[in-house]
């Protein structure tokens, strides 16, 4: 693998890591677009014995500086996380199974969290450890990661008009209301009934803080608003969140987004899209950490022997750009949709379907 060859797939692998456009299908296809020497890495990545394959083992290496990237990114938030956690664990050692489960109901937004994250992760684990060598031999193909990365799309647009359909009825529930009681209506964005400060600020045209774009980097306000979404996200049961993270199962397809159908998730279990993005990259993170650190030994024998300097340059780009890359999208969400991450995949996937075909 030549440097330009891991500067390219190392940009790649940190802008659809946190973009909604699958990192893995593209890992497969832009080589295989580009063909010649290019195509070798197409090769390597189904490669049945892991240990042996240079690719995977760049990609691994990749994967730590995208991890790294969003625990940078959400380092104050993560601390919150862990603190509550922590905190969560004396009571809980001592209690019996249904008091737990008492206690699991009333803890504070971060020790939730924590606890949701979790259990979230524990589905997609699990079968990563028993069913990537199956996912990636079986599936890692150009043709195959085209046809996963076209239904990438279509999950992004049915979560959009699963939203639509949503936000059309709570909208009708709203108008019901205000009919009969004659009150006052909350006829702001719909993702944050039950919040009637919020709902105040919508009526009085202006937006929430939350919903307001951050000035530059993660200032106080910016770690301020994203307390207030980890409150928000707080409040879905245990089983919703449990469902979003089991979603990303189906990222082991190459062609199907981590990020795209866990946000996919959060929109039809009722977030927004600004909180559905956030809660994604918060699930993403422990899942892209631990399959990099798993992995990460093959960078140490025969697969790493003659790409340590390329695996240093890549990290340090991919690194750069994930951290980029979340901090876009997190502002993008708060105002925008998935559509065009939507027609972006069918687009690509459909021209990479008639390339390969």
């Amino acid at each position: 693998m030549t440097y330009f060859q891991a500067v390219v797939i190392a940009l790649i692998q940190g802008v659809t890591e946190m973009f909604p456009i699958s990192s893995l299908g593209h890992s497969v296809l832009v080589p295989a677009w580009f063909g010649g020497s290019w195509q070798t890495l197409v090769t390597q990545s189904s490669q049945a014995d892991s240990e042996s394959s240079f690719y995977l083992a760049y990609i691994v290496a990749l994967h730590c500086a995208s991890a790294l990237a969003l625990l940078w990114y959400f380092r104050a938030d993560w601390i919150r996380i862990i603190r509550g956690f922590l905190r969560s664990l004396p009571a809980s050692v001592r209690l019996s199974m249904r008091e737990r489960r008492l206690r699991l109901s009333v803890l504070d937004k971060d020790e939730r969290l924590a606890w949701m994250i979790i259990f979230a992760t524990i589905p997609v684990g699990l079968t990563g450890l028993l069913l990537e060598h199956v996912f990636r031999t079986l599936f890692a193909k150009p043709l195959a990661a085209a046809v996963f990365l076209f239904v990438n799309g279509l999950i992004l647009l049915g979560a959009e008009a699963l939203r639509r359909a949503s936000l059309r009825k709570q909208e009708g529930v709203t108008v019901n209301r205000t009919v009969q009681t004659s009150a006052p209506a909350y006829s702001g964005n719909p993702g944050y009934t039950g919040a009637p400060a919020a709902g105040a600020a919508y009526a009085q045209g202006a937006a929430p803080a939350s919903h307001r774009a951050p000035s530059g980097g993660r200032a106080a306000a910016d770690i301020a608003d994203a307390e207030r979404s980890d409150e928000r996200i707080s409040k879905l049961p245990y089983k919703d969140a449990i469902i979003i993270g089991s979603a990303q199962i189906f990222a082991l397809l190459a062609g199907i987004s981590r990020s795209g159908i866990t946000m996919a998730g959060g929109l039809w279990r009722g977030l927004d899209h600004e909180d559905a993005a956030r809660f994604a990259f918060l699930l993403a993170t422990p899942v892209i950490l631990a399959a990099g650190v798993l992995k990460v030994p093959s960078l140490a024998g025969s697969a790493g022997a003659h790409i340590h300097g390329q695996v240093v340059v890549g990290f340090i780009i991919c690194g750069i750009a994930g951290y980029l890359s979340v901090r876009f999208l997190l502002r993008w969400f708060q105002t925008r949709t998935l559509t065009p991450f939507a027609i972006y995949c069918l687009a690509f996937g459909l021209a990479s379907v008639l390339r390969f075909i």
